[in-house]
């Protein structure tokens, strides 16, 4: 059974008498434990398509099952859990508290998840060890740098032991030495056994993915296994 399943998956927004087809029939399948980059020029409906996949959108037609559940026949209280202890979000802007120490913003997510104090400590520290910030976790975001940030916006997403790391352009914000360190992160990650789906633009950055699914104009049109086509758009 798939992780991850859309089937011809719709995204349709309303500007003023006209219709927009940010998504046009999607249909994907991502296997637990897969290491997938979504592919496309801005515009292409990559971004709709992640929000789909985290529980931040609805679909406007079609079906998401999520871990074989279809995610429209959830009520609110389900899908805020899904997206606090399921899926692990990783933004561009990195989204940290600037007052907060890293520790405190790694352990946000348990906070809202009502874990006792005693345990949030525990596994923040063990997700700042997961990406070898340990001796950063008392300084704020604006004593770390870009890398740094993104490393506890990282810890983060795997506080909660996550089924799925979403990460949106997890280097748009980053130099490219840097932008190198957080992808060879992604792949450690993926060794460990997380499913990890990348949204990018950047080719070099997807390349580091197992299997890339470009998107353009709202549908896939091709499926790309490292090195070999995996299937193409209908």
């Amino acid at each position: 059974m798939a992780l991850i399943e859309t089937r011809d998956l719709w995204k349709t927004y309303q500007m003023g008498d006209e219709e927009i087809h940010a998504l046009r029939g999607v249909s994907v399948q991502i296997a637990r434990g897969e290491y997938v980059a979504i592919m496309g020029p801005s515009g292409s409906g990559k971004s709709t398509l992640m929000n789909l996949i985290g529980c931040l959108d609805t679909a406007s037609k079609g079906t998401y099952l999520l871990n074989g559940k279809e995610v429209s026949q959830m009520n609110d209280n389900e899908l805020a859990r899904i997206r606090n202890e399921e899926i692990g979000f990783v933004f561009q802007t990195f989204n940290l508290l600037p007052r907060a120490t890293a520790l405190h913003n790694v352990e946000l997510p348990l906070v809202y998840a009502g874990v006792s104090k005693k345990d949030r400590l525990e596994r923040a520290k063990i997700a700042l060890d997961k990406v070898e910030l340990s001796s950063r976790m008392h300084h704020r975001p604006n004593e770390l740098s870009g890398g740094q940030r993104q490393r506890v916006a990282i810890a983060r997403a795997l506080v909660n032991n996550p089924s799925i790391l979403l990460a949106d352009e997890p280097t748009g914000n980053l130099d490219s030495k840097t932008g190198v360190e957080i992808m060879m992160l992604f792949e450690r990650l993926h060794h460990g056994g997380n499913t990890i789906v990348l949204v990018t633009h950047e080719a070099d950055v997807a390349a580091q993915a197992l299997r890339a699914i470009h998107i353009r104009d709202g549908q896939v049109e091709k499926d790309v296994l490292r090195g070999e086509p995996a299937g193409a758009a209908s």
